[in-house]
């Protein structure tokens, strides 16, 4: 059975990701794309471009699996891993994503991750996240920290 042309290009997508090709991945989204997920809220299509390359080249141990891809001609989802250290801290992460999408003319339209956040903080923070991971406060703060960092990186470039 032949693929429909949205699950290939959420293959091409993470594929691009594995091969740390962040050009690849760039070229999947709309030019006016959104993406969000617990920490990089509300991204417009620059920003969420500028994000993967950033996150590409800071994630020099990043490994990344992904399956459980389906689309349609209007949404899609897809199951991935992606296993790091986070430079911030120097801990080993296991992140478990859920992904789902929305497609228009060929291109991802939006696409919104979701991670147990308190799961990810755990492991990112030690104690601190164990202690403090599952308030609003945290969460707030690791967003803006994230946020912060992507607009640096954006200036930069």
């Amino acid at each position: 059975m032949q693929k429909h042309p949205n699950q290939v290009l959420i293959e091409t997508f993470y594929t691009s990701f594995q091969n740390k090709d962040y050009q690849g991945m760039q070229a999947c989204y709309a030019d006016d794309a959104t993406f969000s997920d617990e920490a990089f809220r509300n991204l417009n299509a620059a920003q969420v471009r500028a994000m993967w390359e950033m996150l590409i080249r800071n994630g020099k141990d990043l490994k990344l699996e992904f399956r459980d891809i389906s689309a349609n001609d209007t949404h899609g989802s897809a199951y991935w891993e992606a296993r790091y250290t986070l430079s911030l801290t120097g801990r080993k992460v296991l992140n478990k994503i859920k992904a789902s999408f929305e497609f228009e003319d060929g291109k991802i339209k939006k696409h919104v991750d979701r991670f147990n956040f308190y799961s990810w903080a755990r492991q990112a923070f030690g104690l601190t996240g164990v202690l403090l991971g599952w308030t609003p406060f945290f969460k707030n703060k690791v967003s803006t920290t994230a946020m912060g960092n992507l607009a640096k990186f954006m200036q930069k470039e």
